[in-house]
């Protein structure tokens, strides 16, 4: 008997017991189902705060002093010039900008108040490289790099309580160590909804705090580098770490923001165990279906095996009614999920009604309002294997036990 004769004779079987078929092959389809969409909404969310955090930050990698990282003082600078056309080169790098970021003191007439800075040449960026641009709601943002102005964060403006056009000094410690301050205007206001950022965050152009600090014309603290998928972050850092120089690290944005890569990473681990668990459960009822089919049909392999079926026919006889209970489950699951699928990737769900969204941060990120899903397709490939895979070996021992069976005895049995 050949293959395509076994496999059809494994079809036929499949379909004697339809109840239980169909109650196999739905736990199939939903619980593959389930691990597509669970997985889809954390690649959809992680990636999302992993772009808005080098949004924020310093890009998916970034071209820093090598001492920076532990000591960040406005002492560490790099020459940005020289970075910006090496990383240019590589082919894994979209875009390239630059930036001085650190800590200063905002000072007015009655009130003073901390604040991280962020220096960035306006005709390099917008707002698909600085997420905060997004959140301007007064004012204007910075035309050159050598504007007048200061741009603050709605909160940190209310605690200093200024408004457009009013001035206030900012106090630093330049390269050489020595205390500057100057004077600004405040041009801009942003609201972003995540509290850290709001009332903690203020904007300068990069040519005017290169000149308050003593700067070169190249010099900056960081040159971010920013990539189509962050996935790419450590192959772009390790090619560009021969390249750069011993006094330059090449940092990927998990290096940068190591809080937020724990999260993820936990979070991840407790995606998988949910995936893991259901994929057991489901792998248990598939063998209860299979080994059950197998001992109700004992006698029946018996007489196969008396008229000159072979245990290894037998045995693949049950792997193809098993590869078919999988393929057939992949299929159900596939209609199961398209429209689900479909809907959350275009319109997604709104999370803020249950307290949850853009003021809701994590390691100084702001997790997005709508949930989407958004599966990587190497990931959608490795759930339909392992799913396949886990209904194959849910398959082993029942078909090993019909390639067993003594014929004699399996006949007698009533």
């Amino acid at each position: 008997m050949t293959g395509s004769s076994i496999a059809a004779m494994a079809w036929r079987n499949l379909w004697r017991h339809r109840r239980r078929t169909l109650l196999t092959l739905s736990s199939i389809a939903f619980g593959t189902s389930l691990a597509i969409l669970f997985t889809g909404f954390g690649d959809s969310s992680w990636r999302e705060m992993i772009d808005l955090a080098a949004r924020l930050g310093g890009g998916h990698v970034a071209l820093q002093h090598h001492e920076y990282l532990d000591t960040p003082t406005l002492e560490r600078t790099v020459g940005a010039a020289e970075l910006r056309e090496v990383a240019l080169r590589d082919p894994g790098v979209d875009r390239v900008v630059t930036r001085i970021t650190g800590f200063a003191m905002l000072s007015t007439a009655g009130q003073s108040y901390g604040t991280a800075l962020i220096a960035y040449d306006p005709e390099l960026e917008d707002d698909t490289t600085l997420s905060v641009l997004e959140g301007l709601s007064e004012g204007h943002g910075f035309r050159t790099a050598n504007d007048k102005g200061i741009i603050l964060g709605a909160k940190l403006a209310e605690n200093l309580d200024v408004r457009l056009g009013r001035k206030v000094v900012y106090t630093l410690t330049d390269k050489h160590g020595e205390i500057v301050q100057e004077a600004a205007r405040v041009t801009g206001i942003i609201r972003t909804g995540a509290p850290t950022v709001d009332a903690g965050l203020s904007l300068l152009p990069i040519g005017v705090l290169r000149t308050a600090l003593g700067y070169g014309e190249d010099e900056a603290i960081q040159v971010g580098l920013f990539i189509d998928d962050q996935r790419n972050a450590t192959a772009v850092a390790a090619r560009l770490r021969g390249q750069v120089g011993e006094r330059v690290s090449a940092l990927p944005w998990y290096e940068l923001q190591p809080e937020l890569a724990g999260f993820i990473a936990m979070k991840i681990a407790g995606a998988q165990f949910m995936e893991v668990t259901i994929a057991l459960l489901v792998a248990a009822g598939i063998f209860n279906t299979l080994f059950v089919s197998v001992m109700e049909r004992l006698r029946e392999f018996g007489i196969m095996m008396a008229i000159g079926f072979s245990p290894a026919r037998l045995f693949g006889l049950v792997m193809f009614e098993t590869l078919w209970l999988g393929l057939v489950g992949l299929f159900g699951a596939a209609l199961v999920t398209a429209w689900p699928y479909y809907y959350m990737n275009t319109v997604g769900i709104d999370i803020s009604a249950f307290g949850l969204g853009s003021g809701t941060e994590v390691a100084g990120v702001s997790m997005g309002s709508v949930m989407r899903v958004d599966i990587y397709l190497e990931n959608l490939v490795m759930i339909a294997v392992a799913a396949l895979a886990a209904t194959l070996l849910s398959g082993l021992y029942p078909a090993w036990k019909a390639g067993h069976v003594a014929p004699v005895e399996a006949i007698k049995l009533v």
